[in-house]
């Protein structure tokens, strides 16, 4: 079986092998609760936010993409199973049944915010063991920020 070399040291793969694959899962469940709660979500800005949370999705979705080939690229095998997104993610857990648009802005801007925070502790902890995959976060960061600044601004 072939198997791809890193270039980094040990102790920077596994710094940068745990930020991807930490990233990958808060990506993958990012995804699937906002996608949940597009499917559920009721009131008067039905249209705007079950619109808005389609961007989410396909931001989540891209950049989930981009992380788990960049952990491939440097020898790491990504896992984005189901069983793994759901023993490890930081996203809260998203109740069943409808969700009143207000109570589905809230929910996005929470998932949002634990994501962003995760992903601001990687920017940190990639920086000196491998700048391209910082790079991969701070655009996450900032494409995350974007989002939940708009979600925010619709409770406003």
């Amino acid at each position: 079986m072939y198997v791809v070399k890193s270039p980094l040291s040990d102790a920077d793969l596994k710094t940068v092998s745990e930020a991807l694959q930490g990233a990958l899962v808060d990506l993958v469940d990012l995804s699937l609760v906002a996608k949940q709660i597009h499917w559920n979500v009721v009131g008067p800005r039905f249209r705007s936010v079950h619109l808005q949370l389609d961007e989410v999705v396909d931001t989540a979705r891209q950049h989930s993409d981009t992380v788990a080939e960049r952990a491939s690229t440097l020898g790491v095998s990504p896992d984005g199973r189901a069983v793994t997104v759901a023993q490890s993610s930081g996203i809260g857990t998203v109740g069943d049944g409808w969700v009143k648009d207000a109570d589905a802005v809230g929910t996005l801007v929470d998932a949002l915010g634990a994501v962003i925070t995760r992903m601001r502790e990687r920017v940190e902890a990639t920086g000196e063991a491998d700048p391209v995959s910082q790079d991969i976060f701070i655009g996450i960061t900032a494409d995350l920020e974007k989002h939940h600044w708009m979600f925010q601004a619709e409770n406003s």
